[in-house]
């Protein structure tokens, strides 16, 4: 999955959260570090992999080997400060990430791409891109396109709740000007 549908995937995924459990749109606060936590398996290991360190995109970020004590020490560490809806908003949105890498290999059966889910202990081979997902009326749909729609159904959902994550990030921004 592309970086940016990730984002929108988190947010996607905390929006129902906070909506079926919470009763409420997404706190500013809370769907930032969702969109945050969305985001870093691939700032661990894209740099990494442009670095030449390691040979894939797809490695210690994405592992659930890191994956579920990262999750775990950082919802413990907000909830020791009060503050456990951003640990679960953290989580929802770290694993949203690694959940949503799924499916596109199992789809077109390269099994072996999964490999990440468990990386050292299983071998990450190069990921092969694109996925076909078929063909429809002669054209032929990837995951691109089912990408697309994700992104534009995140963006749409995130404007129509007003935008939450941005204030934390205007007030960040509006500290470091002289």
């Amino acid at each position: 999955m592309q970086p940016v549908v990730h984002l929108a995937v988190g947010y996607i995924c905390y929006a129902a959260y906070a909506r079926w459990e919470l009763g409420e749109r997404p706190a500013e606060s809370a769907a930032a570090v969702a969109v945050f936590g969305a985001a870093l398996p691939d700032l661990l290991d894209k740099p990494l992999w442009l670095a030449g360190v390691v040979d894939v995109g797809r490695t210690v970020g994405h592992s659930l080997l890191f994956a579920v004590p990262l999750v775990a020490a950082v919802w413990l560490l907000a909830r020791s400060r009060g503050r456990a809806a951003l640990g679960v908003a953290f989580a929802i949105g770290y694993l949203s990430h690694v959940a949503t890498d799924i499916p596109w290999h199992v789809l077109s059966g390269d099994y072996h791409e999964l490999g990440f889910l468990l990386w050292p202990i299983t071998p990450m081979p190069e990921y092969t891109g694109t996925k076909s997902l078929g063909r429809v009326a002669g054209f032929e749909v990837t995951t691109l396109w089912l990408e697309a729609v994700i992104l534009v159904a995140g963006v749409a959902l995130w404007w129509r709740d007003g935008r939450p994550g941005l204030e934390p990030i205007r007030r960040g921004i509006g500290r470091v000007r002289p």
